[in-house]
């Protein structure tokens, strides 16, 4: 489960960063100085959002190599690194997309796509995968990584994300002032926001935030189906894209960063908070296209 551990890590640890500076500014104090200031609020908690989420996207990539160990493969060593990249090379001119960085890593059966934009991507497939796969399928799990690339599933997941956040920033101190309000009706010297809106708001902050993140695994599930068929696709047939959800059914995936999980080839624990639908369901979806 380490790719969306590392983005919504990542996304967490900014839109927190960004929180604090906004204190230090006194920007909760403007706007609750003279009564709740909803357009003001709103646009505070759209920059808040949008602005972890895509300061996520942008650091995805150079993230997921440094917390994955990803070797980059810039001169192929031996016959398998060639195969692999010509693989994706192949993939990638079959999808439209520019050639993405390519990259072997250290662990158990995974592979992941990350990056801010498709013509820049990189496809990392780990050690696991490929001694523990035959070539035809880890060629399909290879164009479901290519299929997120050409679907823009990054993009697309950190605009969801960013979406979530600006609720969640939102709500909470909507919340949180009337709380405030209500603790400090009697209160004459009620100028600027008390402990009760700071301990609310950090409160929701943590809640709502675990709806938004089960709203954006639910998300992320969808784009798994999708890239799967990208798979098939690319590949012309669908039987090998079947026959690795199979192999990975009865592997121990590895884990990923949550940056990393919502691209990557293996499921995790818990379905609601699951980046991945269960293997089986991914089949029968396969086995039911036209």
């Amino acid at each position: 489960m380490k790719r969306i551990a590392l983005f919504l890590l990542t996304n967490i640890a900014v839109v927190a960063v960004l929180g604090i500076v906004a204190n230090l500014l006194g920007v909760n104090r403007y706007l609750t100085a003279n009564g709740l200031n909803l357009g003001a609020l709103l646009g505070f908690a759209f920059v808040m959002g949008f602005g972890g989420a895509i300061i996520s996207l942008l650091m995805s990539k150079p993230i997921a190599k440094m917390s994955m160990g990803v070797q980059i493969i810039n001169q192929p060593r031996n016959a398998d690194e060639a195969w692999i990249v010509e693989t994706v090379r192949g993939f990638a001119d079959k999808a439209g997309v520019q050639m993405p960085e390519v990259g072997i890593y250290e662990g158990e059966p995974n592979a992941f796509a990350t990056g801010a934009f498709k013509n820049s991507a990189l496809v990392a497939v780990s050690t696991g995968l490929l001694q523990g796969m035959t070539r035809e399928e880890v060629e399909a799990v290879i164009g479901h990584e290519i299929a997120h690339v050409a679907n823009g599933d990054m993009v697309t997941m950190a605009l969801i994300q960013g979406v979530m956040n600006t609720f969640v920033v939102f709500l909470s101190r909507v919340i949180g002032y009337a709380v405030d309000s209500f603790l400090r009706r009697n209160d004459e010297n009620n100028s600027g926001p008390g402990i009760g809106y700071m301990v609310t708001t950090m409160v929701l902050d943590i809640l709502l935030g675990f709806l938004a993140a089960i709203i954006v695994a639910w998300f992320s599930r969808q784009r798994e189906f999708r890239a799967d068929a990208g798979s098939a696709q690319l590949m012309g047939r669908r039987q090998p894209m079947i026959n690795a959800l199979h192999r990975l059914g009865g592997m121990q995936p590895g884990e990923m960063p949550k940056s990393l999980q919502a691209m990557g080839i293996a499921g995790g624990i818990g379905k609601l908070f699951s980046s991945h639908p269960p293997i089986e369901e991914r089949v029968a979806a396969l086995q039911n296209l036209h």
